[in-house]
């Protein structure tokens, strides 16, 4: 169905409007990050700086461990993401393409899990992170040290899996038609092997979709790095950027500078990946 002119420009004109009201966030950051330290002190509110201070950035990196910082978010970003893949999709396959008894009630109660805020469940974990045997200077009853906190198992582990990434990876095996299992066991070939040879390679938009929101979370993440961690050696960019947090206020034209640089692998991940990214979004939402 063809649309009229007015209806195009109509639409055109609404998605412009979303472009502007999403980008104007970003634009506001720029700016703020352009302004010199007088400009605050005065009380100022324009929206452009009246001087532009591109070493601002500079000045943002030379406050705190920032190599320290971004190592320690690529590593947990990085083994949470590749660990998750895996896990989610071998879950999703499961319950997507295996039948055995107590399927659907398995599933619906870790779905159930999803209603569940992250804070409610937050004690409980810290202290089975705390308990862990034989870890932290704890014995073998799980007493007497720190266990995980301030290491990067606290901060992988219970990112490892989730009922949104399970739930995504089921709904887009289910479209697979039957035919393909049944090849795969006339073969010989089981479960393992027909997730590894055959369904894997051809979840490239799964892996893109799923692999993007993971990595968007663990990367932001502030929470929980709050909780488990206390050393410096230990920090993650979210938490460093409380730096720029002082007795006599915050530095926002420096703590601006270094959000924009923090969020600049967010961006580029999803400029690589968006093709892949909407091609699952679509396709997963086919059968429900």
């Amino acid at each position: 169905m063809r649309l009229t002119k007015i209806e195009q420009s109509s639409a055109y004109a609404v998605l412009v409007l979303i472009s502007a009201i999403t980008v104007l966030p970003l634009l506001i950051a720029f700016f703020t990050s352009m302004k010199g330290d007088a400009e605050f002190s005065l009380g100022a509110v324009n929206l452009l700086p009246d001087a532009w201070h591109w070493d601002n950035y500079a000045k943002a990196l030379q406050m705190g461990d920032w190599p320290t910082y971004f190592k320690n978010s690529a590593v947990v970003t990085i083994a949470v993401v590749a660990g998750s893949l895996l896990i989610n999709a071998l879950a999703g396959f499961t319950f997507a393409r295996i039948a055995f008894k107590g399927n659907v009630p398995i599933f619906l109660t870790m779905l159930a899990g999803m209603m569940v805020p992250a804070q409610v469940v937050i004690i409980p974990q810290f202290l089975i992170m705390k308990s862990i045997p034989l870890f932290g200077g704890n014995d073998w009853l799980g007493a007497g040290g720190n266990g995980w906190l301030d290491s990067y198992y606290a901060l992988i582990v219970p990112e490892l899996a989730g009922a949104f990434g399970i739930f995504m990876a089921r709904q887009f095996y289910l479209q697979f038609p039957k035919a393909l299992d049944e090849a795969a066991y006339i073969d010989g070939a089981g479960y393992l092997r027909l997730f590894f040879a055959i369904y894997l390679p051809q979840s490239g938009p799964l892996v893109a979709t799923l692999g993007i929101f993971k990595f968007v979370s663990v990367w932001n993440d502030f929470f929980h790095p709050l909780i488990y961690t206390n050393s410096e050696s230990m920090r993650t960019l979210q938490l460093g950027l409380q730096v720029f947090r002082g007795e006599h206020g915050v530095q926002y034209n420096l703590l601006m500078a270094a959000s924009l640089l923090v969020s600049l692998p967010i961006i580029v991940m999803f400029f690589v990946f968006q093709k892949q990214f909407i091609r699952s979004v679509m396709a997963s939402s086919v059968k429900g």
